[in-house]
């Protein structure tokens, strides 16, 4: 196409720095390690494909609102696939992307690390009242 400008421009450099409040890594960080966006995404990466309705289910307290945004968020920054298919009712899949499946792997390993740590957090906590495992 004469004239079309390749993309991405030239002038970005090779890496985002999440440090800089100008770089697009800053939001897309933000969306990742949101309240919820780390649980849509490893709930993804668990199950590898879900319905929104399952979403729901399996992230206990987030409400349709908060989930809809979230999704919309992680699909605008590649993450996150939303299919859609031409039925009645209408049926729509979600599931990571291969740069989600990338975060996915670092998520993992984050979650993991915490819930193997949730009975040290319940001991450092202890002096803030009481609390359980759920």
């Amino acid at each position: 196409m004469p004239g079309a400008a390749a993309w991405p421009p030239a002038d970005l450099p090779m890496m985002g720095n999440c440090f800089s409040r100008a770089c697009v890594t800053r939001s897309v960080l933000a969306h990742v390690t949101g309240r919820w966006g780390l649980l849509v995404l490893e709930a993804l990466r668990r199950a590898g494909v879900l319905r929104f309705s399952e979403l729901r289910d399996r992230i206990d307290g987030v409400s349709e609102k908060m989930l809809s945004k979230t999704l919309r968020d992680l699909e605008r920054d590649g993450l996150v696939l939303r299919t859609s298919r031409p039925v009645v009712p209408p049926y729509v899949d979600y599931r990571l992307t291969g740069m989600g499946e990338s975060v996915g792997v670092h998520i993992e390993g984050l979650v993991r690390c915490i819930e193997t740590h949730a009975r040290d957090f319940v001991s450092a906590q202890c002096g803030a009242g009481s609390r359980t495992l759920s």
